[in-house]
């Protein structure tokens, strides 16, 4: 669920041209135990300012342990400046960070209006970062073959769970109950008093959208305006929440195949059938893995690529280019898309996405259940929607059966009373947040409006010019799409 495009694609084309390649009781805002605190704001380059905000570990307990938050600003550039416009990438565990130095060209209407702020959430990047493994034991976790097939392949995968999150608890075991998103929504506010905002103004993507709910639900006299695209539905646990993921990334795999076949230019259309060719190459990877220079791209590791390819139509070309040259044997580029996804950096180092901060944060936000029972049950409905990466997401959810923190909050709907109008956009075949999640926020936050784009890639705001000004001129202005608009570009 995070919105991982930003960036990107410098990666791909520069390899390209090497390979020539129930729900909670809603709350009026409370009265934080914990003084907003100020930020030191110093120049780091690039007309960015840079500083620490400190925020309590446990909100529960005032006066007790703080951990810093990483902040990033960019003051706005133009006149009748409104304030400032806090913004969050999702995940869970994306650095707001980086997004907001790779970003900031998209957000250029924004950023005259608003010093627009983005923070690396706590457990994140800089911000007191959860760590579960080493980087070589990230290699072979990532690697593992998930399509648990056979007895082996089974038991090696719930051992190597098991040994991650000995990990987490082992490095990171002091911070891991308090990196719910509740908790986040709290820092938001504490961000908000520090920059000097009465109210909110919030851009929020993907798994941010979730925070922004919590936000609204326990400030809501303290919003002005949350614009939450490529909504999440706080309401479905967790394995149903991936079943709707697989029917939208099988959907938007089909879409990508049915392109490609219909292009001449589509360079994965020649020698043979695109659907029949992606099933062969996954079938070798599965039994002889591609050597890449020293490291192997294995089945695990190409199904990431696949996965990274369709968050976004803009990625296609370059999905065409790894698939048709891992086919002649060269597996290079399907593996960058891979490490692009899993922040593998080329050093052989990661960054803590998927080494700690997704899991303690989603962990917290939509458990799962230990009995392994449970996942084994659900290999039907999951081939069913997709037969391509339904096996190979059965057994997903199992590392936060096996969590070591245990969730404080009740998972259900986030309601939102006393707060204003909010703006929800979801794209209909948004892959990592069906539009049925959107569909349903609506219908769980009173007052909410939808804002609906039709097509393919996850959120709306860099993929529509409609969804990009509605959102603009909703943040900036107030002014609220008509209820049923439709963004067809």
């Amino acid at each position: 669920m995070t919105r991982r495009v930003w960036g990107f694609m410098v990666l791909v084309a520069l390899l390209l041209a090497a390979c020539t390649l129930k729900s909670p009781v809603a709350t009026h805002s409370p009265t934080p135990s914990h003084a907003a605190g100020k930020v030191a704001w110093s120049d780091c380059g690039g007309g960015f300012q840079c500083g620490t905000l400190q925020v309590p570990l446990d909100y529960s307990q005032a006066g007790g342990r703080t951990i810093p938050l990483a902040l990033i600003r960019k003051r706005a550039t133009g006149s009748n400046r409104i304030g400032s416009m806090l913004l969050n990438p999702g995940g869970p565990g994306e650095s707001g960070v980086q997004f907001l130095r790779e970003d900031i060209t998209s957000l250029a209407n924004l950023n005259r209006r608003f010093d627009v702020v983005a923070w690396d959430p706590r457990g994140v990047g800089a911000s007191t970062p959860v760590t579960c493994v080493d980087a070589s034991k990230m290699d072979t976790y990532l690697s593992l073959d998930a399509v648990l097939d056979d007895p082996q392949e089974k038991q090696a995968a719930i051992q190597a769970d098991k040994d991650f999150a000995a990990g987490c608890e082992s490095r990171s075991g002091d911070l891991l109950p308090f990196m719910d998103s509740a908790s986040t929504a709290r820092d938001m506010d504490q961000i908000r008093a520090a920059v000097g905002d009465t109210k909110l103004t919030y851009l929020g993507f993907s798994y941010g959208t979730y925070i922004g709910q919590w936000y609204a639900h326990l400030f809501p006299t303290h919003v002005r305006a949350l614009s939450l695209d490529g909504v999440v539905d706080p309401a479905v646990n967790a394995n149903d929440s991936l079943l709707g993921q697989l029917v939208g990334f099988e959907q938007n795999l089909q879409a990508f195949l049915t392109d490609c076949k219909a292009r001449s230019n589509c360079l994965y259309n020649k020698a043979g059938d695109p659907a029949s060719k992606l099933t062969a190459l996954m079938s070798r990877l599965d039994t002889t893995p591609m050597q890449v220079g020293n490291r192997l791209l294995t089945r695990s590791l190409a199904m990431t690529g696949v996965l990274q390819a369709l968050y976004s139509q803009s990625l296609w070309n370059a999905l065409d280019q790894g698939l048709t040259a891992a086919d002649r044997g060269d597996g290079r580029i399907l593996l960058l898309i891979a490490d692009a996804y899993n922040q593998r950096n080329s050093d052989g180092t990661y960054g803590n996405l998927f080494n700690g901060a997704f899991g303690a944060a989603y962990c917290l936000d939509f458990p799962s259940s230990p009995d392994i029972a449970t996942y084994d049950a659900l290999g039907t409905a999951y081939t069913k929607a997709s037969p391509f990466f339904g096996p190979w997401s059965q057994y997903s959810n199992l590392q936060c059966g096996l969590w070591p923190a245990k969730p404080k909050n009740k998972q259900g709907p986030l309601t939102a009373e006393g707060a204003p109008p909010i703006l929800l956009v979801g794209g209909t075949n948004d892959p990592a947040t069906p539009y049925v999640d959107a569909q349903a926020v609506n219908r769980q936050i009173a007052g909410s409006v939808l804002l609906t784009r039709q097509g393919n890639g996850h959120t709306s705001y860099d993929s529509s010019m409609c969804s990009h000004a509605a959102e603009d001129s909703y943040l900036i202005d107030l002014t609220l799409p008509a209820a049923g608009t439709i963004c067809s570009s």
